[in-house]
């Protein structure tokens, strides 16, 4: 059953990763003559959130970007820690968490995926070959005890609080209609994935 949303909901980008083995903020990373923060905040300009966060240590380098910016709440805690300070400092009961790294996500995928939170439900993710996409998922607020705890004991796996809460999984053939290829999901890591992403785009496989 597809549910409605209606539950105002807070955007909230994430962008504490080291880029390590990138060498440098991949969120600054030029594709297709924009960068790749400019591209996903692009894509996701009409959802229709009451609010876009960016979730970062580094605010001097995002602050051309004018938008409300927060520190890990609890240094130290990877990407968990950064879905937890996210939550927390949300004005919104839902947030939508999408990484930094993420040039092609889908507002129509976005959007399907809004529509299956119901009140039953604390997270929404989607699932590529069977694994949860925790950087591409929606997260009730609900989700803070449960990964608080986690943080606190220093187990930082993104999808270790899952089983404490309601998970909604969509896989594949739920979003087969809308990404064919899973497409959304490309995250760049290494600038051989980022050469791989240039040479799609000029062929024509990605818009």
């Amino acid at each position: 059953m597809i549910y409605i949303h209606h539950d105002p909901f807070s955007l909230a980008i994430i962008a504490g990763g080291q880029s390590r083995r990138m060498g440098r903020d991949k969120a600054f990373l030029r594709l297709g003559g924009k960068t790749i923060i400019q591209r996903l905040l692009e894509r996701t300009a009409n959802l229709g959130q009451a609010e876009t966060l960016l979730i970062t240590n580094n605010p001097a380098a995002y602050a051309h970007l004018q938008l409300p910016m927060h520190g890990d709440a609890l240094p130290g805690k990877g990407a968990l820690g950064g879905i937890y300070t996210a939550l927390l400092r949300a004005t919104c009961p839902v947030v939508l968490a999408l990484a930094c790294d993420m040039p092609f996500v889908n507002a129509r995928l976005l959007r399907f995926m809004l529509r299956q939170l119901d009140a039953q439900t604390d997270v929404v993710v989607p699932r590529v070959d069977g694994y949860p996409q925790s950087l591409h998922a929606i997260y009730r607020q609900t989700c803070l005890p449960p990964i608080r705890e986690r943080l606190l004991r220093d187990r930082l796996k993104n999808i270790g609080f899952y089983p404490a809460v309601r998970v909604t999984y969509l896989d594949e053939a739920d979003y087969a209609a809308i990404d064919p290829l899973g497409k959304s999901f490309t995250n760049l890591n290494t600038p051989a994935e980022l050469e791989q992403a240039r040479l799609q785009m000029e062929k024509g496989a990605i818009l």
